[in-house]
């Protein structure tokens, strides 16, 4: 039990030091980036195992940025409602 307890204690003292990268908001993917982002998810996912590749951007312009990779994940159907 107690090895337990220090293996977390030590992993909660590891991600304590992690840190986001500094936000440059005036260069930030907007509503159109979104809906492409989203589109090339399934593709940057399977990308992502061999290269460096993020699936969603960062910074990025906040509620618009997501309600369009939102809408850009939808195009594959899987919001359809049957």
């Amino acid at each position: 039990m107690a090895k337990y307890i220090v293996a977390t204690l030590m992993l909660l003292t590891i991600t304590g030091c992690a840190h986001r990268p500094n936000v440059d908001s005036l260069d930030a993917p907007g509503f159109l980036m979104g809906i492409l982002h989203g589109f090339l998810a399934p593709w940057a996912l399977v990308g992502s195992i061999f290269m460096d590749i993020r699936i969603y951007a960062f910074p990025n312009s906040g509620g618009f940025y997501e309600f369009g990779f939102l809408l850009g994940l939808s195009s594959y159907g899987g919001a359809a409602v049957k």
